[in-house]
């Protein structure tokens, strides 16, 4: 471990995805140290996953590497579950996610659903085939700062047009954000889309933007 605090070193072991044993001890370390929730959270444990976020962004890392650190990061989370509770701190932001009506892969939009909620969003996955009409309902019951919503074939893309028609027509504030293999930024543009993410590492950057949350 190279890191100067033990902060950096929860950073490091999330970036080089050590043991879940090895996180874990640090993390409890950093708690019995008195460091407070949120700095555990910010400038370690989200730290990291950005680091390895943005190494994938560069092609510096891989998926399976990122999944691995985000599994790391997690462990880490567990630890200081409590600690969060006692202390107050709140999720970065909220988010409804699913895949669209007639459209039942899942895999990545259960990428994207993991990376937030290791990203500190607290995230409610629909799942796959969500009609637009579910959509809503869920919108207005949970009242979410962000929907996401994938689409994997040419044939079901329509429903994230005929969901987005359908939560302007309810007057629903929700900032949305679309993705899969046959969406584009020029679809998102076309059908009033708030953003677009071509991977799961590029959507959570992409939420922070549109929420701008800055860490």
């Amino acid at each position: 471990m190279t890191g100067n605090s033990i902060l950096g070193q929860i950073s490091e072991c999330v970036v080089k995805a050590e043991s879940e044993e090895l996180v874990r001890e640090l993390t409890q370390k950093a708690v019995t140290e008195g460091y407070a929730a949120k700095d555990i959270i910010d400038q370690g444990l989200l730290a990291g996953l950005d680091t390895i976020g943005g190494m994938w962004t560069r092609g510096d890392a891989f998926i399976p590497e990122v999944l691995l650190s985000a599994k790391i990061m997690s462990a880490g989370m567990e630890v200081i579950r409590e600690l969060i509770v006692k202390s107050g701190v709140k999720p970065v932001g909220k988010v409804v996610i699913g895949t669209v009506r007639g459209d039942v892969h899942d895999i990545g939009k259960s990428l994207v659903a993991m990376l937030l909620g290791s990203a500190g969003f607290e995230v409610t996955d629909l799942g796959v085939d969500v009609a637009p009409e579910r959509f809503v309902q869920v919108i207005k019951a949970e009242k979410p700062d962000l929907l996401g919503m994938s689409a994997l074939l040419t044939t079901t893309m329509p429903g994230i047009a005929d969901t987005i028609k359908a939560i302007q027509k309810e007057g629903l504030e929700v900032v949305t954000i679309i993705g899969g293999a046959p969406v584009t930024q020029e679809y998102a543009d076309r059908i009033g889309a708030n953003g677009y993410a071509p991977d799961a590492v590029s959507a959570v950057a992409k939420a922070k933007e549109l929420l701008k949350i800055k860490r």
